[in-house]
């Protein structure tokens, strides 16, 4: 059984940072790992995916220049290190991962992952 546990996640003012955090136990090979995001009332977006040996990276346009994604495969771990926060990048942050993929890409598409984790919510105040 594959589980994904978060942390990481607060209150942080308009223009901080804070470092959500993500670790899988059960199967953790070949795998690639994405954030996605929910605001309240809106569907759940994708914000970030990072491939299997963390080689390729991707990001929501929104995101872009100032989130990074990351990986650490020894400790199984997945980062989403996010700067310059903004009052829309509010939400509460799942972290989620596609088992048995062996290919080296990302995945975009929260229908493209098969576990996910139970979220960590990020406010960010203006």
């Amino acid at each position: 059984q594959v589980q994904l546990v978060e942390s990481g996640g607060g209150l942080v003012q308009a223009g901080g940072s804070l470092r959500v955090s993500c670790v899988v136990s059960g199967r953790t090979d070949d795998n690639v790992m994405g954030w996605f995001r929910q605001a309240p009332g809106k569907e759940r977006d994708f914000v970030a995916s990072i491939s299997r040996s963390g080689g390729n990276t991707a990001y929501a346009d929104s995101v872009k220049g100032r989130f990074t994604i990351s990986r650490d495969n020894v400790k199984n771990t997945v980062h989403l290190q996010m700067n310059s926060l903004k009052p829309e990048d509010t939400a509460v942050y799942y972290c989620a991962t596609l088992q048995g993929y062996i290919g080296d890409r990302v995945k975009t598409g929260a229908k493209d992952y098969d576990y996910w984790g139970q979220g960590t919510q990020v406010t960010v105040s203006s």
